[in-house]
């Protein structure tokens, strides 16, 4: 099928698809549409972001429902406040000719009341986020019983959001023999269960493999030390002058600082995280499709749901926890036809998530050189050089040609170029005239580990420790990522640890007088000679550690016996210690 109307469409939406200058139907359409329209069934469809999934359920949608009938009969629900608004947007001018409509948004950040009263005048579709919606239901605002449609739009961005609760809650509302359409980029088990629960011999349709990237993406990774994780980045920038991207922070913090330091540099960034009020989200959101922002700095809870169809690269500043939120990372870029980039930064000793991710996609990433300063010069110059030759010249400038003719008299045509090319220039080879080579040694086996550490810390077996508890224990205490320890090699009074060399002064500094239960960890960076004794024997260097250690723990039991009220402020300690690490085990 190659045209809309083949696909069996009525006239009021063949002629808004006209008006909107859709020309054909994607694939996700071609093979959605048909089924939709002819049964009564319900469906699971799998398909990245930006492959036109809205119009694959609106069209039908709107095709199906009984515009004289005022009661509501279909629900989308989506991820986010932004997703929400956009589709009830677009489902607004798919049925632009088809009279008595009525789509309502239901979301957060909003008048509650305001909402309902717009339901109450009648919503043949309701388009709501999880959590606003069942606030309504709880309080009577709206009525799901006899909808004939049910639509589960990034059924697994929802799921990944923790909305499983909210969206089995919301389902039992409704009647069973609605029909219901799930759709989906990723098929992970929480959307396999939503489906085995709640639909009926689904017709399933994958454009794609399963969980595979867009084939309009190209993946590359960029292997640096981390403490040169920020300068990467901007190389990055500098090397594509275009760019308008998405760039992902595990945190809330990351996401904040990096978006600062960009902004301090002259860059046009923001942060888009939890923290940021609703207003400020939609100005940051506002500019960002303005184009006013070209780097948007975000968690990937922030940006669930954001649909911009432009953006030229991802950057992935750090990899996610879990692989599969790559794919939806990634399915920013290379939208509606367009080419994109996903730019992963990595130390070495992530790389090994990159064959983890290239199995997940079915797609091979490219390891590439971050480029040098001078490579960045001459693209930034060639950049500039095009945009003087191809400026649209206002003719308002000829007014003051005569006067700008007086000033630069006397100057001849090549020491002009020179000059404007140096205005704009300047700020480029002035920080990278004696730039350094940031690529951390891609040609080397990346299991070397010229940027690891390796640390000694005095427990092991006899303290109840495997090589499972103390990591979990070490990530806690430091509040680093599950990636971020590893080789971890416990005895039977002692264990090893590595972490990158970046961290070295977080390890030391956090366990400087540190103590749990009353007992103090001491914690010392591993010599190269210490190594080659892990097998068993202790070094005498061991030896004094563990000394050291009796002696200290000795003390502080000596301590406890003549302080008992500092004995129990210890113990407090420890429970709160306890207490946070147990917190936080839940948290990873």
């Amino acid at each position: 099928m190659n045209s809309f109307k083949q696909l069996g469409l009525s006239e009021p939406i063949l002629k808004a698809v006209a008006d909107m200058g859709f020309e054909n139907p994607s694939e996700i359409q071609q093979k959605a549409i048909p089924s939709l329209l002819s049964e009564n069934i319900d469906m699971v469809a799998l398909a990245q972001t930006g492959t036109g999934k809205t119009a694959a359920f609106g069209f039908p949608l709107l095709q199906k429902i009984d515009p004289e009938n005022r009661e509501t009969q279909g629900l989308i629900l989506s991820p986010t406040r932004e997703l929400c608004l956009q589709i009830a947007s677009e489902l607004k001018l798919y049925s632009k000719y088809i009279p008595k409509v009525n789509v309502v948004a239901i979301y957060g950040g909003a008048s509650i009341e305001e909402q309902a009263r717009n339901v109450k005048k009648g919503a043949q579709i309701i388009v709501a986020t999880p959590g606003r919606m069942q606030d309504m239901i709880r309080r009577n605002f709206v009525n799901i019983s006899n909808i004939n449609f049910c639509i589960l739009d990034e059924a697994d961005e929802m799921l990944n959001m923790g909305f499983y609760e909210d969206i089995t809650s919301i389902l039992s509302h409704t009647p069973d023999t609605k029909n219901t359409w799930l759709f989906s980029a990723t098929m992970p088990n929480e959307v396999a269960k939503i489906a085995r629960q709640f639909m009926y011999k689904p017709l399933e349709i994958t454009v794609g493999a399963r969980n595979q990237a867009s084939n309009s993406i190209r993946h590359e990774f960029y292997v640096v030390n981390g403490r040169h994780r920020y300068e990467a980045l901007k190389r990055l920038a500098d090397a594509n002058p275009d760019i308008f991207s998405v760039v992902f922070c595990r945190t809330k913090k990351d996401t904040q600082s990096v978006a600062e330091k960009l902004i301090e540099d002259g860059y046009n960034a923001a942060a888009l995280h939890g923290d940021l009020s609703q207003n400020q989200r939609d100005l940051v959101m506002k500019a960002f499709r303005a184009k006013q922002i070209q780097m948007l700095i975000a968690t990937d809870v922030a940006a669930r749901g954001i649909d911009v169809d432009d953006i030229t690269h991802v950057i992935h500043y750090q990899l996610p926890d879990e692989i599969e939120t790559y794919t939806h990372r990634s399915g920013r870029t290379g939208r509606a036809g367009k080419s994109g980039v996903s730019m992963v930064i990595i130390p070495k000793s992530e790389v090994k998530k990159i064959k983890a991710i290239e199995k997940i996609i079915q797609q091979p990433f490219e390891l590439k050189k971050l480029p040098n300063g001078i490579e960045i010069c001459e693209i930034q110059l060639y950049h500039l050089a095009n945009n003087i030759k191809n400026v649209t010249v206002d003719q308002a400038i000829e007014d003051y040609l005569p006067a700008i003719n007086d000033v630069l008299q006397g100057v001849d045509r090549e020491e002009l170029i020179k000059k404007m090319v140096a205005v704009e220039f300047n700020r480029f080879f002035n920080y990278y005239k004696n730039s350094k080579d940031l690529n951390n040694s891609e040609e080397k086996d990346f299991n070397s580990n010229d940027n690891e550490v390796r640390f000694f810390i005095n427990v092991g077996e006899r303290d109840g420790y495997d090589w499972k508890t103390l990591k979990d224990f070490l990530k806690a205490t430091l509040d680093l990522g599950k990636d971020d320890i590893f080789k971890v090699d416990v005895k039977n009074s002692f264990s090893f640890f590595n972490t990158e060399a970046e961290n070295t002064d977080l390890v030391m500094n956090t366990f400087n007088d540190f103590q749990l239960d009353g007992r103090f960890i001491n914690v010392e960076i591993s010599s190269k000679q210490e190594r080659g004794r892990e097998r068993g024997r202790k070094s005498q260097k061991e030896k004094n550690r563990d000394s050291k250690g009796r002696k200290r723990n000795e003390k502080a039991r000596n301590s406890s016996e003549k302080q008992s009220s500092k004995g129990k402020r210890e113990q407090k300690t420890s429970q709160a210690f306890s207490k946070a690490f147990n917190k936080r085990k839940k948290r990873k």
